[in-house]
């Protein structure tokens, strides 16, 4: 009995398996006590968040690191059986490979990070996670109105970056242009209109101009872009119905929704102070009436 104990603990398989549990419990514990130590002091959730996932990779890198050296003498006669396998896993798993290449795309490529609002696939949101094989997204829109959450959370393969054009609301420039449109009657003072819808998109938009021209110009800097006006801008047409206004402004790129509805309230306010001088126009429909008929009757004769 004793004889076979001291075969099975001194066997190179079972000192090998026992190394490896050893090693890797050592480096996760040491992982783990890095992350509750250092890194819970990161005030920044996204520096926070980032920290946490390279110390992850680096646990995986060291346990792969740890198995390889210990069995190192074992490889050589496996290498032709690897490859052959390692051929039909290729195949097999192409998509798993094209989703961790994406991976690497998205970590090192600045596709998206952590909190960027972004369109993958179809789907619009925040980035809540990036994982080896797919990126996790908080829903906006669908059967919500406006850039709102609508609850339901979205797992996007990442291998979505080489297929699809990636989509990011928040990278470089995290600002929109947006637009609304006034309808203003006939003989309404247009000069007047105008005046109103300019002040109340300055009094409203306020120093997001210049921040917005700020981040601008520093991304001309890096690619080849043109001037763009980030103040807001008032133009109009002339249609069939009414004088049609369009207010063209920059906005966070989370705040559209408010923006709006800001920009609306005021300018209703204020069209409505003018007594009459500017007004609302509105489809309307004239009935036309039918023309007169006279009826002559002639009498019968007897």
């Amino acid at each position: 009995m004793e004889e076979q104990i001291q075969k099975i603990l001194f066997n190179p398989t079972v000192g090998k398996i026992v190394t490896i549990f050893v090693g890797i419990a050592i480096i996760w514990f040491l992982i783990k006590a890095i992350q509750r130590s250092f890194f819970s002091k990161i005030k920044d959730n996204s520096n926070r968040y980032r920290a946490r996932k390279f110390s992850a990779f680096i646990g995986y890198f060291l346990t792969v690191v740890l198995i390889t050296v210990v069995y190192s003498d074992k490889l050589g006669g496996l290498t032709v059986a690897l490859g052959v396998a390692g051929a039909g896993i290729a195949f097999a798993l192409q998509e798993v490979i094209a989703s961790f290449a994406g991976w690497l795309a998205i970590l090192f490529g600045g596709f998206y990070k952590t909190g960027d609002r972004v369109q993958l696939g179809g789907i619009k949101g925040d980035v809540m996670d990036i994982g080896v094989l797919r990126t996790t997204i908080m829903e906006i829109g669908q059967w919500v109105d406006g850039d709102l959450y609508n609850g339901r959370i979205v797992l996007i393969a990442n291998s979505f970056v080489f297929k699809e054009p990636v989509f990011n609301y928040s990278g470089d420039f995290p600002f929109l242009w947006d637009e609304i449109k006034i309808p203003i009657q006939y003989g309404s003072d247009y000069d007047l209109t105008t005046k109103i819808i300019q002040q109340v998109a300055n009094d409203v938009i306020g120093d997001l101009s210049e921040r917005s021209k700020e981040k601008w110009v520093a991304i001309q800097k890096e690619y080849r872009l043109e001037e763009a006006q980030t103040e807001p801008m008032v133009s109009l047409i002339a249609n069939d119905n009414w004088v049609e206004y369009t207010l063209r402004y920059i906005v966070g790129y989370k705040k559209r929704r408010f923006t709006k509805t800001q920009l609306f309230s005021k300018i209703l306010k204020a069209v409505e102070a003018t007594n009459g001088k500017v007004k609302f126009a509105s489809a309307t429909f004239h009935l036309v009436g039918a023309p007169d008929f006279n009826v002559k009757i002639k009498e019968g004769v007897e």
